[in-house]
C-alpha cells in the first residue's frame, strides 16, 4: 500500500521485488527459534486465465486479444506430445473457453469444443463452471489439459507458473440500475514484471531473442555505492521501443500494463530443518470514503 502512493508503477525495480531488500527487513526480525523468508511476486506479470472471456456473467464471446498469447504458450508443450494432432492447441483453448462461458444455449466453440453435455457423460460425471476458474487446479477438469500441459514433464515445462486466475475489474454501472455485478479481466500483462516465458507468449517465439533482451534491459543496473541504481525507465508502456533490437516492435497496448494491484506473498517457516510455506493473493485497492491504500486477502494456502 505504502508503494502505490509513492509510484504509479510496479517492476522488478523495486524493493518489494528484490530479495535482498526483503531479507534486509526480515533482519530486523528477531526470532529466539528458526527463521522466515519472505517472497513477493506480481500476479499480472502472469497470463489471465478469466481473461480468455470478454466478461462475465453472460460472457459467451472470446476475448480476441489473449488468442495469440494463449496459442503461444500452449502451442510449444502440446506439441512436444507425439499423440497431439495439428489441431490439438486450438482444440485446448476452446474447452478452457466453453468451461467459463453462459448464456450461449451450451454452444461448442469451433469443432472440438466442450460443453456440459461432454462432463456429464463422464464417470464420474460433472458440470462446466460456466464463470470465472477460481483456481488454476480447477483446468485439469476441462477436456484436453493435462497435468503434464499444467506441471511439466521431465525437461518441458508446464503453464502453471505463467498463468493467474486474478485480475479482476468490475464493469462500469448501467445507466438506471440499482446495482451493478458485471465484472471483466481486462488480460493486460505487467511487462515489468513477467517471466520471459510470459514476453515470450506476448511477443510469439519469432521474437524470443527480443524478450530475453528486454528482460536484461530491465534489469540493467550499477552499484553507486549507496545501493543498486537502474539504468533504465521501465515507466511508459512503450519503454520496450528503446530496447535494443526491439524498436520495431508494435504490442497491443490491450495486452500490456506497467502497474498492478494483485500479488503474491509466500512466507516460508524454517525451524528445526521443518520448513511450512504459505501463500496468499493479497488486492491493493483504495478506500472510497477515505483514499488510503490498503491490502485485502484474496486467498491463502499452505503448499
Amino acid at each position: 500500500a505504502k508503494d502505490r502512493k509513492s509510484s504509479a508503477t510496479d517492476s522488478i525495480q523495486e524493493d518489494w521485488a528484490d530479495p535482498d531488500k526483503i531479507s534486509e527487513v526480515l533482519q530486523d526480525i528477531v526470532f529466539e527459534k528458526g527463521s522466515l523468508a519472505l517472497k513477493i511476486s506480481d500476479e499480472l506479470g502472469k497470463i489471465q486465465v478469466n481473461a480468455l472471456v470478454d466478461k462475465f456473467p453472460g460472457g459467451h464471446n472470446f476475448n480476441e486479444a489473449q488468442l495469440n498469447i494463449w496459442d503461444n504458450i500452449v502451442r510449444p508443450i502440446v506439441s512436444k506430445d507425439e499423440k497431439s494432432d495439428l489441431n490439438a492447441t486450438t482444440n485446448i483453448i476452446n474447452s478452457i473457453k466453453d468451461w467459463m462461458d453462459s448464456e450461449d444455449d451450451d454452444a461448442i466453440t469451433g469443432l472440438n469444443g466442450a460443453e456440459s453435455d461432454y462432463y456429464e457423460s463422464l464417470d464420474p460425471p460433472y458440470s462446466c463452471r460456466n464463470g470465472p476458474i477460481p483456481s488454476a487446479k480447477e483446468l485439469l477438469m476441462i477436456k484436453g489439459v493435462t497435468p503434464e500441459m499444467l506441471y511439466g514433464s521431465g525437461e518441458t515445462g508446464g503453464i502453471s507458473d505463467y498463468i493467474t486466475v486474478y485480475g479482476m475489474t468490475q464493469l462500469p454501472q448501467p445507466k438506471n440500475t440499482r446495482k451493478n455485478n458485471a465484472f471483466t479481466y481486462e488480460g493486460k500483462i505487467n511487462i515489468n514484471t513477467a517471466e520471459v516465458p510470459v514476453l515470450i507468449a506476448i511477443l510469439g517465439e519469432e521474437n524470443a531473442e527480443c524478450a530475453r533482451t528486454m528482460d536484461d534491459y530491465r534489469r540493467e543496473s550499477e552499484d553507486t555505492g549507496d545501493g543498486k541504481h537502474y539504468l533504465n525507465d521501465v515507466t511508459n508502456p512503450a519503454w520496450y521501443k528503446n530496447v535494443k533490437g526491439c524498436s520495431d516492435l508494435n504490442i497491443d497496448p490491450r495486452l500490456i500494463t506497467v502497474t498492478s494491484d494483485f500479488f503474491r506473498i509466500e512466507s516460508t517457516a524454517t525451524l528445526n530443518e521443518v520448513k511450512l510455506t504459505l501463500s496468499a493473493v493479497i488486492h491493493r485497492e483504495q478506500d472510497k470514503k477515505t483514499g488510503k491504500w490498503k491490502c485485502r486477502v484474496l486467498s491463502w494456502e499452505t503448499l
